[in-house]
């Protein structure tokens, strides 16, 4: 009889343990799952003027805001850098990064996800500007000449026009006249060579396209003499969070359309299509080849 109490009182000692288990991992699966947000808080690397990105990221909180029912607040950045580092420290929540900025920002926090993207980003192009009387026709005629990028972590306005610069043989520390110039943003970057402050530059062609048809920059001073091979450029990246919450920022975004005609505008696009880490992936290698990340 006793081995008989002996046996049950095992059997129900690995029952109970087992449920305590079971309890112990669904516990732990809740917790895997990040708390939805109170408030979602979104930023923009500042690429161009400040007043046309707050303008733009203000309609965007809005519209977020209506079509999630979530409280949604816009927070500038001062630089690139800033953006990075906020998204890091999850003081922002979804952020239009470049591609470099994005696999900056995704390498820092494990389950950021990029999530959507213009269709032209798919296809993106850096332009090369020079004054039209610089002699300058092609990427090896910038040796010797004084020259200026746009951020330091600017894809199109850094990144890709280095690397392609290289590839034509130009080491932009060393063949240039004086070390490159960093203006900050494209369209302070058109502006400096149609002063005639720098006699070349490069920048983002969507910035370009802009400035040419509205105006913004004399095509009688300044011309695009090289446009770069297409990489995958700008994003829309999701912080870590919970999956709800992350579906309908996605779905918001990926909604817009004709009704949001002046959001779209600014963006330079007609609308929004989906995008996965995976297509950054030639950016980051580059990135690492120019020891611009580890």
């Amino acid at each position: 009889m006793k081995k008989w109490l002996s046996i049950i009182f095992v059997a129900m000692l690995v029952l109970s343990m087992a449920a305590c288990s079971q309890k112990d991992d669904k516990s732990n699966n809740k917790e895997s799952e990040p708390a939805a947000p109170k408030v979602i808080k979104i930023g923009a690397i500042p690429d161009q003027s400040a007043a046309d990105i707050n303008r733009s990221m203000g309609d965007v909180a809005k519209y977020l805001a209506d079509k999630t029912g979530m409280k949604v607040e816009y927070v500038p950045s001062v630089d690139y850098a800033a953006l990075v580092t906020a998204f890091q420290r999850g003081e922002i929540q979804l952020a239009w990064f470049g591609g470099l900025t994005g696999v900056q920002a995704r390498n820092q926090v494990s389950g950021a996800e990029a999530i959507a993207q213009r269709p032209r980003d798919a296809e993106f192009h850096s332009v090369f500007i020079t004054q039209k009387n610089s002699g300058i026709k092609k990427l090896g005629d910038l040796k010797g000449k004084n020259f200026t990028f746009g951020s330091e972590s600017s894809t199109s306005g850094h990144l890709m026009p280095r690397y392609y610069m290289i590839e034509a043989g130009i080491d932009a520390n060393k063949d240039l006249d004086g070390k490159p110039n960093f203006s900050g943003s494209h369209d302070t970057t058109y502006k400096l060579v149609e002063s005639g402050a720098f006699k070349a530059g490069a920048l983002n062609e969507a910035v370009w396209e802009a400035a040419v048809k509205e105006g913004k920059v004399d095509t009688n001073k300044v011309e695009v003499f090289y446009k770069t091979p297409a990489f995958y450029d700008y994003n829309w990246t999701v912080n870590k969070m919970d999956k709800a919450t992350k579906k309908k920022l996605t779905d918001a975004i990926l909604s817009m359309g004709s009704g949001q005609k002046k959001i779209l505008d600014l963006f330079q696009t007609d609308k929004f299509v989906e995008t996965k880490n995976e297509n950054y992936k030639p950016i980051e290698k580059v990135a690492k080849e120019l020891n611009i990340i580890k």
